[in-house]
């Protein structure tokens, strides 16, 4: 009963955010874009997926993430993080923390080694999550939350699965023109219905396109304005050249999210983009489909934003599969000295094994999700150069 009641209330908050999205419709003259709709649909105040109640997170949400499979997901970055604290500062940013696990797992690894962490910030503008994140993260006293990036920062980012969950624009290749393909909704006698409709749109819309000549007609595919946007803002605030600032601070940032190259993202056969949509662990292609209460997101084209990253005065050091970035950081070592000073718990180290395959076999997500990895004043060491595509890109 309290399952269906939950379901019952779920779908009223839904029907809301339907109808808040059709009155923005109605103002902008019948059509929005679809980039508008996405950002309604995650990010619309009390309504949108990423700011009301509904679970995401796990197995009772919609998706698991890197850091719900295994805690050594963290803990390798936490190794990875005091090799990189020999060159900046001992802090720690992350964006969009989801529900704070990583943070967790992570914190817990630092007092693990007896390190000391000075301070982890978390930029979350998510009340709902921010609220969720620190219940979690409840036994720690040195981390703080904000709204944005502090423009003095020096230490390390980790950005996991946040690029994603931008909102972005849809475009689809017709005989004469690029069209960007927007969201209108139609009543009819039952039921309305949201729709797409298409408009025209310039070449300059479309840039980001390396290979727009040579695709097919009725190609569809993604720009990623929002995200190509955030990372040049993230840069031009980390290295702030009028205060001086960028021959001061040293960062390390760490990309890390499904995606290609976009020799790779624009092929003939990703015909119908990468656009998808989770809801209760099951996959679907209906961004129209509960509105609220499932997840939309795009893979991303990660030659795209290494290039605004390096525009804006960031170097590019690494980019490799989450494979090839977990081995190199010792994930297999860590794990054998775990198991080790735990011997008798076989039940655990199998537990523990099953996690690890799942992060880094190529079947799951090894392959699919990459690490980019950009710094400013910083050595990336050599031993993590192992694996590296950076000429991918």
């Amino acid at each position: 009963m309290h399952n269906i009641d939950t379901f019952n209330k779920d779908i009223f908050f839904s029907n809301l955010l339907k109808n808040l999205i059709i009155k923005d419709i109605y103002k902008k003259n019948g059509w929005i874009s679809f980039k508008r709709y996405m950002e309604l649909a995650l990010y619309a105040k009390n309504l949108g997926y990423y700011n009301n109640n509904s679970i995401k997170f796990g197995e009772n949400g919609d998706f698991i993430t890197a850091p719900e499979i295994s805690s050594f997901f963290g803990i390798t970055l936490t190794k990875l993080a005091i090799e990189i604290f020999e060159q900046t500062e001992p802090i720690i940013m992350e964006f969009g923390s989801g529900n704070g696990k990583l943070a967790k797992d992570i914190l817990t690894a630092f007092n693990l080694f007896n390190i000391k962490l000075e301070k982890y910030i978390i930029i979350e503008l998510s009340p709902k999550l921010r609220n969720r994140q620190k219940k979690m993260l409840i036994d720690f006293t040195n981390i703080e939350w904000l709204n944005n990036c502090p423009k003095n920062f020096s230490g390390l980012i980790i950005l996991n699965e946040v690029l994603d969950a931008m909102p972005v624009s849809l475009v689809t290749k017709g005989i004469n023109c690029w069209y960007e393909r927007g969201v209108t909704w139609i009543n009819n006698k039952k039921n309305g219905k949201f729709i797409f409709k298409d408009r025209p749109c310039s070449l300059n819309f479309i840039k980001q396109i390396t290979n727009e000549k040579l695709l097919p007609i009725g190609y569809l595919t993604e720009i990623h304005s929002v995200a190509i946007k955030f990372i040049a803002s993230l840069a031009k605030t980390l290295i702030n050249k009028k205060n001086n600032q960028s021959k001061n601070n040293s960062i390390l940032i760490l990309l890390i999210d499904y995606g290609f190259p976009s020799n790779e993202y624009y092929l003939d056969q990703r015909s119908q983009g990468t656009l998808m949509c989770h809801y209760k662990h099951n996959i679907n292609f209906d961004p129209f489909y509960l509105p609220g209460l499932q997840d939309i997101t795009a893979h991303i084209d990660f030659t795209a934003i290494a290039k605004i990253a390096t525009d804006n005065g960031l170097n590019l050091l690494n980019y490799t599969s989450q494979s090839g970035f977990l081995i190199n950081s010792g994930i297999c070592n860590i794990l054998s000295k775990f198991m080790f000073k735990n011997k008798n718990n076989i039940i655990q180290h199998l537990q523990q094994i099953n996690g690890i395959k799942k992060l880094i076999s190529l079947g799951e997500m090894g392959e699919l999700f990459k690490i980019l990895v950009l710094g400013h004043n910083i050595k990336w060491p050599k031993k993590f150069l192992q694996y590296d595509r950076s000429h991918r890109l």
